[in-house]
């Protein structure tokens, strides 16, 4: 966080850089929602490709729009934050058309650790929960031009 930040501009700042970067989840057309200290949205709608031989969306797919909401959820405080580790229920399955949004919500933050949870909804049926574990890690060098 920059010295005269408030913690909301931090997550504001902090989410753009992320977003910029994050081609996975802008090809698989996640958009990403409200982003504040140790909350995030983002939202999905299912597409045919993203459906399995089940004719259910793929749990990959659920499972990566959960952890894109983690992942902004974890990194808003101005900390470089990774997964360390999640656990995740599937609990009724989406098909193509649905539309999906993962709120994620940070629980505990201690040290380098952290604890959120994660729902995915359609409309107000829970389809997936998503308990994370984060951890802070150092922030990559700058890479050095001509490399």
């Amino acid at each position: 966080m920059h010295d005269d930040e408030t913690p909301d501009l931090t997550a504001q700042r902090q989410a753009e850089q992320m977003w910029q970067a994050d081609e996975a989840s802008r090809s698989l057309g996640i958009v990403l929602g409200p982003v504040g200290p140790g909350r995030a949205e983002a939202a999905m709608t299912v597409r045919a490709d993203m459906v399995n031989g089940h004719g259910t969306c793929h749990g990959g797919y659920l499972f990566l729009l959960a952890d894109t909401a983690f992942a902004f959820a974890c990194n808003t405080h101005g900390q470089a934050v990774v997964a360390s580790g999640a656990d995740v229920a599937f609990l009724r399955p989406a098909r193509s058309g649905d539309e999906l949004v993962a709120v994620a919500v940070e629980r505990a933050r201690t040290g380098r650790s952290g604890l959120y949870d994660v729902t995915v909804l359609r409309g107000d049926e829970v389809v997936l929960e998503l308990r994370g574990r984060s951890r802070v890690v150092p922030r990559p060098a700058a890479p050095r031009p001509g490399l």
